[in-house]
């Protein structure tokens, strides 16, 4: 199992992405970075550090991912990236100071692809897996999207091919505290 590691918008990432910045970086990011960095994956999960967006918080940090079979298959079954956002001023939408946000794309079988249901199953995975883990979440919201493509002219030989995108976000409550504008 490999240990997470990342990118910080501020550039205060040290060479192999595991510093959490500086004195200039919150204590409080720090420590969700380091909690970040302290969590082991499955051997089929292989984590790489990516630039993280530097306008929708002031601090965020990025993982990018890809799920592959068994150990030693190269074949990518998913790709997702997750996002660490943190605003230590609070922001309204997210009644809270940090923001968890993720986008996953997997291939489907046909089969399970044309289920009317595969939306809410989906989004049912994610707020499963935060509730199974006892984490505690707030402000969730996303969008799961299937995509079918069938191919033409010079592309014809290709099999048709459906893939499901998940995008989600939510609060991460074990790190944050109220927003200052929160004190309705």
């Amino acid at each position: 199992m490999a240990a997470v590691q990342g990118h910080l918008s501020n550039g205060a990432d040290g060479p192999d992405g595991t510093d959490a910045g500086g004195e200039d970086t919150p204590p409080a990011f720090r420590h969700a970075v380091a909690a970040l960095c302290g969590v082991r994956v499955r051997p089929e999960v292989e984590l790489d550090p990516t630039p993280p967006p530097r306008r929708l918080a002031p601090y965020s940090y990025a993982l990018e991912a890809v799920v592959t079979g068994a150990p030693g298959d190269d074949e990518e079954l998913a790709e997702g990236r997750l996002i660490l956002l943190h605003d230590p001023a609070g922001h309204d939408a997210w009644r809270g100071t940090f923001r968890l946000v993720t986008l996953v794309h997997a291939d489907l079988e046909p089969e399970i692809a044309a289920d009317p249901l595969l939306p809410e199953v989906c989004w049912s995975w994610l707020t499963g897996a935060l509730e199974a883990r006892g984490l505690p979440y707030g402000e969730p919201s996303g969008t799961v999207t299937r995509a079918s493509s069938h191919y033409f002219g010079a592309m014809g030989e290709r099999e048709p091919s459906t893939r499901i995108e998940i995008r989600a976000s939510w609060t991460w409550l074990l790190y944050t505290s109220p927003s200052p504008r929160d004190t309705r």
